[in-house]
């Protein structure tokens, strides 16, 4: 599943084509995504695009009528391709601008999302209870103290919690908390202020690392311009369960944590 740096890899790649464009058509080819691609989404033909930002794995194009709001899903993808582009199997939705490019949605397996909001966007169902960006400066030591007092859940379910933190995904999360020297299974209303203020450091510069690599390279995942990711390369913990651990050599153990793959080194992250 594409994660924040995937996400905001495709952002700034579509950015420089959509800013400043006027959109001349939307053609939804299979509107049975994850929530039915509403008819009013058709509202942002005749606009120009003001912005495209990211919030958590949102993405959010702007105009003057109100805000599209896209999910990547398990599998979407977005490109930008000339309009002469045959469309292919799962090629589900087209953005058409007057610059004769268009910005094409495919998603294999149909659970992303393409939706309007002409609310203030903060104020949409889906965005108006996200906890901070991991990247902003209101994500901290102290803040993330606070969210954690007295809660016996496992630090890796809470740091995955969009409700605390947004877009830390499963594969960020494993890296973080190994970089950070913490058992994922530890209760994290247990964590005193150093340990978290380590770890809010580690999940900085873990993902600000991933988004300038390209994001990391998945199976169903390749950045706007067709590249892909290479922050894999140096991934720790995360799908290396029963190998090597890359800092004392023991043998990384894996277990199932909230229903997800989780990888760490019993030595490096004693509990």
């Amino acid at each position: 599943m594409p994660e924040l740096p995937e996400v905001e890899v495709t952002r700034q790649g579509i950015s420089p084509y959509l800013v400043d464009q006027e959109v001349i058509g939307l053609v939804v080819r299979n509107a049975s995504l994850r929530w039915p691609v509403p008819q009013i989404a058709q509202q942002i033909v005749g606009q120009v695009i003001r912005n495209v930002r990211r919030r958590a794995k949102y993405l959010l194009i702007d105009t003057d009528a109100g805000t599209t709001i896209v999910h990547l899903g398990m599998s979407g993808s977005l490109r930008i391709v000339p309009k002469s582009t045959p469309v292919e199997k799962h090629d589900h939705i087209d953005l058409e601008l007057a610059s004769g490019k268009i910005l094409r949605f495919n998603d294999p397996r149909r659970f992303g999302a393409w939706l309007w909001c002409e609310l203030p966007e903060e104020a949409h169902p889906l965005l108006s209870k996200l906890g901070p960006e991991p990247l902003k400066d209101d994500f901290t030591p102290k803040y993330l103290f606070e969210s954690l007092k007295n809660k016996k859940k496992a630090i890796k379910l809470c740091l995955m919690d969009n409700h605390i933190v947004v877009g830390v995904g499963n594969i960020y999360a494993n890296e973080a908390l190994f970089a950070a020297g913490i058992h994922p299974q530890t209760e994290a209303g247990r964590l005193d202020i150093e340990r978290l203020t380590i770890l809010v450091t580690e999940v900085k510069q873990i993902l600000a690392s991933a988004i300038k690599q390209g994001g990391t390279t998945l199976k169903d995942f390749t950045n706007a311009d067709g590249k892909p990711g290479y922050f894999a390369q140096k991934l720790h913990v995360y799908g290396r369960g029963g190998k090597t651990c890359t800092q004392c050599g023991n043998l990384l153990s894996e277990i199932k944590l909230g229903q997800r793959a989780t990888v760490f080194c019993g030595i490096c992250q004693q509990r």
